[in-house]
């Protein structure tokens, strides 16, 4: 029997509900970060799987929707993929979860997607100043390490 796979506009509720609650470090309520992250590997020419695995992309890290549901989900093996590569895991070095990213299928845009709505300097601006220069810091090594253009 085949499943039926969820529609993009299905697993963008899903994700607007799973992150409801949270907020980003400005305020601002999380779900503009998955959708500036979707619409960004849309616009890098990102496809249907990506651009799922985008709205999904931190639910597991985050706790909001667990593992096994993201194993149940009827979703592709892809957008699957995708979405534990760029789950982060306690303790992991930062190497080895680039080395992930890097070696999953279709996993870079959207991380590349991730990475340049955190590192938006309007985003960035609203931020104290340490917190500001961490997060830069931060984020432009991880740039290096998936061998993208600063």
């Amino acid at each position: 029997m085949t499943r039926t796979l969820l529609t993009l506009a299905e697993v963008e509720a899903l994700a607007r509900e799973a992150h409801a609650a949270q907020t980003d470090k400005a305020g601002r309520p999380y779900t503009e970060h998955l959708h500036a992250v979707a619409e960004g590997v849309r616009d890098r020419g990102g496809d249907d799987e990506q651009i799922a695995a985008a709205w999904l992309h931190d639910a597991v890290e985050d706790d909001t929707l667990s593992e096994e549901w993201l194993t149940d989900a009827a979703l592709t093996n892809r957008t699957k993929a995708i979405v534990l590569a760029l789950t982060k895991r306690e303790g992991e070095p930062p190497e080895s979860y680039a080395k992930r990213i890097r070696t999953t299928p279709g996993a870079l845009l959207v991380k590349a997607s991730d990475l340049a709505h955190n590192a938006d300097p309007a985003r960035l601006a609203v931020l104290d100043e340490h917190t500001r220069a961490r997060l830069t810091k931060k984020y432009a090594s991880m740039r290096a390490l998936l061998g993208l253009a600063p």
